[in-house]
């Protein structure tokens, strides 16, 4: 039985045409899927009980449902999704001021295995298809609504997986975030995390240019990024760079660079000064990042590093902030939740 939200709109003519009912039926069913991210045929109630029931007998509707789900002392939300296929992914809310961020994964698990990264440290299994990931949206939204009383206002890309290795569905979501006949968002309130698949970096500035896009760095070092980022084998810094001077020559959008500072790896001036040379090419803003302890070999960077680190980007006339790390003590550095689900079944 084929998943209702994963067959065309021709498809579903076909089928309600068949079924002789009328062309505007099309409209509000996509209105039940995609505005109000319904997960049954029966939460359909402008519809027939008749269609409603033929829709059954013909279409299953898999969706995503919440597991689990942790409070951080700031008041951040942790979430352990369950897909229709038993697979776990995760997903945060960050609110902050009038603001709700919700952090979103793309894959189930991630292939790239940074090694700094919890996520990287599981399995990789599949990709998301866009009606999970539009799932991870409107389930956190409804949290976001009972726990703040506001509604999700920015989306990041930035949890489990590399969206630029799911781009077809990553690109499905965010027209379904930003379409009228989807969530009609702004796409200026989205954030697109990449690890720096050059190829598709091109394809996000003719396609999405009003979408913000973040490069996780971490270091602008060619063989230290090789050892944390195996990916900078295949996708140089050189031509990574060349492709962030591209996208920023399209969309005259700053690049924000993410930078997570390793004690003894990546935090010292002459770091500092490489991502300085890496940044030369196009604007930018830099996150740095203080290392969210995921049982791994690294150790977070010393307060004194960190604000010596930004002292010296500052002195060269850099956009640098400190994000605040949230959520710590609910594990919310990505993958650390399934993980830690992974290890009690095995144990």
């Amino acid at each position: 039985m084929k998943d209702i939200r994963k067959i065309s709109t021709d498809e579903l003519s076909l089928f309600l045409s068949e079924a002789g009912e009328k062309r505007f039926r099309i409209k509000q069913i996509e209105e039940w899927l995609w505005q109000k991210g319904v997960h049954s045929f029966d939460e359909m109630k402008n519809l027939s009980l008749s269609l409603r029931e033929k829709l059954k007998s013909q279409f299953s509707l898999e969706h995503a449902i919440i597991s689990q789900k942790v409070q951080s002392n700031d008041k951040s939300i942790k979430f352990l999704f369950t897909l229709h296929d038993k697979h776990t992914i995760e997903g945060v809310l960050i609110p902050a001021g009038k603001r709700v961020t919700a952090c979103i994964s793309v894959q189930v698990g991630c292939p790239l295995k940074c090694r700094f990264c919890a996520t990287g440290q599981g399995e990789y299994q599949r990709n998301l298809h866009y009606s999970e990931i539009f799932d991870q949206i409107i389930l956190m939204n409804r949290e976001a609504q009972l726990n703040y009383d506001k509604e999700i206002s920015h989306v990041v890309f930035m949890g489990m997986g590399e969206p630029l290795l799911n781009y077809e569905n990553v690109k499905k979501a965010i027209e379904i975030f930003t379409s009228q006949t989807g969530l009609n968002r702004s796409p200026s309130r989205i954030t697109l995390s990449t690890a720096g698949i050059v190829d598709k970096i091109g394809q996000v500035a003719d396609e999405f240019p009003k979408i913000g896009l973040a490069i996780s760095l971490h270091s602008a070092d060619k063989l230290k990024r090789e050892f944390l980022m195996p990916i900078t084998k295949t996708n140089s810094l050189e031509n990574l760079r060349e492709a962030l001077r591209d996208y920023y020559e399209k969309t005259k959008q700053r690049i924000s660079i993410e930078y997570l500072l390793l004690s003894g790896i990546n935090d010292s001036e002459q770091d500092a000064n490489k991502l300085l040379q890496f940044c030369k090419a196009f604007p930018v803003k830099i996150n740095l990042i203080p290392y969210n302890s995921t049982d791994l070999h690294f150790q977070r960077a010393s307060e004194k590093s960190i604000q010596d680190f930004k002292s010296y980007l500052e002195s060269k006339n850099l956009v640098v902030t400190i994000r605040q790390s949230r959520g710590q003590d609910i594990a919310a550095a990505c993958g650390q939740l399934a993980g830690r689900l992974r290890n009690s079944i095995k144990s």
